[in-house]
């Protein structure tokens, strides 16, 4: 959901339907895997476009929605930080998420409105299947873990699900990184 419409027409059956909003969920992820330099224009915007974008035109319209105490949360990855082959598009899109995800907590806060990232790092899911050498690297990332253990699914929902409590009521504007502890090795 990146075009202002879709997002305006959800935030008004929302609305309609519920009346307000208590937590939002920025989930959205896709891209091209590509090195920079092999990258076109329209392929940047598409990225940029599908990762960044949605989480500016949803806060755009659901902190209309939302009372003190409502909860923006963000989902970001590893590759925002780190160089990982071929990840250009969507790693620099993630730090646009994660510089907006600072910004907006500023902007919100006065509302009593929290915004936060979850860093995942490599969660074992079926898109892995679709990369070239996939299972290979998430062998290898498993290796490179302390716990020989991958992400899943349902830690990075435990993580989002803290964030949307009220026991983080005065996390503002941070990126909370969640790879089994894969990026603490150099």
């Amino acid at each position: 959901m990146k075009e202002p419409a879709e997002v305006t027409r959800l935030i008004a059956e929302i609305e309609k339907v519920a009346g307000r909003l208590d937590v939002l969920v920025s989930n959205a992820a896709s891209g091209v895997l590509r090195g920079g330099l092999e990258l076109s224009a329209k392929q940047w915007d598409w990225v940029l476009a599908t990762n960044a974008r949605p989480l500016l035109l949803l806060a755009q319209e659901a902190a209309r929605l939302m009372p003190a105490g409502g909860r923006i949360v963000a989902l970001s990855s590893l590759g925002s930080q780190r160089v990982i082959p071929g990840y250009v598009a969507i790693g620099a899109s993630k730090a646009a998420l994660e510089a907006l995800t600072r910004y907006l907590a500023v902007e919100l806060g006065a509302q009593e409105i929290t915004v936060n990232a979850v860093s995942a790092g490599a969660v074992e899911t079926d898109v892995w299947h679709l990369i070239p050498d996939g299972a290979k690297a998430l062998e290898a990332i498993r290796a490179g873990t302390p716990g020989k253990a991958l992400v899943t699914p349902e830690a990075v929902a435990d993580v989002v699900f803290f964030l949307a409590s009220p026991a983080a009521r005065f996390i503002q504007g941070q990126v909370l990184t969640v790879d089994g502890g894969y990026s603490l090795r150099a």
